[in-house]
Parts: C-alpha cells; sequence; structure tokens
C-alpha cells in the first residue's frame, strides 16, 4: 500500500511538473510570437510609411517642376507678346517730333532774322562801300550800300523759310511711308503744321522783300 501511494504521488508530481512545463513553454512560444506579429507588423508600417513619405516627396517635387515650367511659359508668352507690341508700335515718332519742333525754329528764324543774315547783310554794306566811288550818285550808293545789303538779309531769310517748310512736309508725309494704318501722334502733326505756316509767311515776306516789293528802296529824286 504504500509503494503505491508513493507511485500515484510521484507520477502525480511529474505529472504536474510536465503540465506546468508545457504550459511555460505554450506562454514562452506565445510571446515569441506576439514579438515576431508585432515586429512582422511594425516593419509594414514602417516601410508603408517610407514609401507614403518618398510619394509626398516625388509629388512636392513633380508639383515645383510643374510650376517652374508654368512660369518659364508664361515669361516666354510675356516677351513674345512684347515682341509683337514692339513690331505692331512700329517706329516711336521721336524723329518726327524733333523735325516737327526744328521747322519751326527755323520758320522763326526766317521771321526774326538770324546772325548769319546779319553778318552777310553787313558783309554786303562794306563790299558796296568799297566799291562805289564817291562821286557815284545818290541813287547808285543807296542801292549799292543800302539795297543790296537788304536783298541778302532778305535771301538768307527766304533761305530758311524753304527750309522750314521742306521739313514740315517731310514729317507730315513721313507716315505714308511708314508702318501702314500706324497713325501720326496728334502733337506732331500740329506741330508740323504750324511750322509750314510760319516758314509760308516767312517765305513770302522774303519774295516781297528781295522783289522791293516790301519796304523798297526810297526814291532819290
Amino acid at each position: 500500500m504504500g509503494t503505491k501511494t508513493v507511485d500515484e504521488t510521484g507520477a502525480a508530481t511529474g505529472a504536474e511538473a510536465t503540465t506546468d512545463e508545457e504550459k511555460v513553454s505554450v506562454t514562452k512560444s506565445a510571446d515569441d510570437a506576439s514579438e515576431s506579429g508585432t515586429e512582422a507588423g511594425a516593419e509594414p508600417e514602417a516601410a508603408a510609411a517610407g514609401t507614403e513619405a518618398a510619394d509626398g516627396t516625388d509629388a512636392d517635387l513633380d508639383a515645383e517642376d510643374a510650376e517652374d515650367a508654368e512660369d518659364v511659359e508664361h515669361l516666354e508668352d510675356d516677351a513674345d507678346l512684347a515682341g509683337d507690341l514692339a513690331e505692331a508700335e512700329g517706329p516711336s515718332g521721336v524723329g518726327q517730333g524733333a523735325g516737327a519742333v526744328v521747322s519751326v525754329a527755323l520758320g522763326l528764324v526766317s521771321l526774326t532774322g538770324g546772325w548769319i543774315g546779319t553778318v552777310a547783310a553787313a558783309r554786303e554794306t562794306l563790299i558796296g562801300q568799297l566799291q562805289t566811288s564817291s562821286t557815284a550818285s545818290v541813287a547808285t550808293q543807296v542801292k549799292e550800300v543800302y539795297g543790296d545789303a537788304w536783298q541778302t538779309t532778305a535771301l538768307w531769310a527766304g533761305l530758311f523759310a524753304l527750309a522750314a517748310l521742306l521739313t514740315a512736309v517731310v514729317v507730315l508725309a513721313r507716315p505714308a511711308f511708314g508702318a501702314p494704318g500706324k497713325p501720326q501722334a496728334p502733337w506732331i502733326k500740329s506741330v508740323a503744321w504750324a511750322g509750314v505756316a510760319i516758314a509760308v509767311i516767312g517765305l513770302l515776306l522774303a519774295v516781297l522783300k528781295y522783289s522791293e516789293a516790301l519796304l523798297g528802296l526810297p526814291s532819290t529824286s
């Protein structure tokens, strides 16, 4: 009886020990499996996060490249538009405006006189005095000393008036030989027409004075 009890007790103890070892082994296996699952789950999540980050970076780079390309296209379009506008506008009209102002200035010189006309008249007076003898008639002396000098002044005034008239006509006719459909600035037309008017008046007065029809020599009889 005693032996059986011992055997039974030993068997029971051995069975319990075996059961405890199996529990520990099962628990350890479960822990290892959970750790492995956790690591395996973490690795795909990390890989997915890395992929998402890479995709986001690529998307940002693509967006920046697209914006740069659009900016370049806009700049090219602006340059093309500026070139088209410059071609459509044609000449700026600076030369025409300057020509119109010059025509007015020349016309004013023809009316008021210039230093070159004054010097030419004084020279003609001196020549008349040198070439006219003291025994010449009064009419001859007046003509040689004064009449020729006044005619010289009228001649130079007429030349300035003619130059003013030609300059103004060229300015007014310039658009016909320029860009088609390009209108001339109104102020250029106004100044050019003023130059024409002043030149015509100066030319008319010069002709009248040179022909002695205006302010002729006084009678010496």
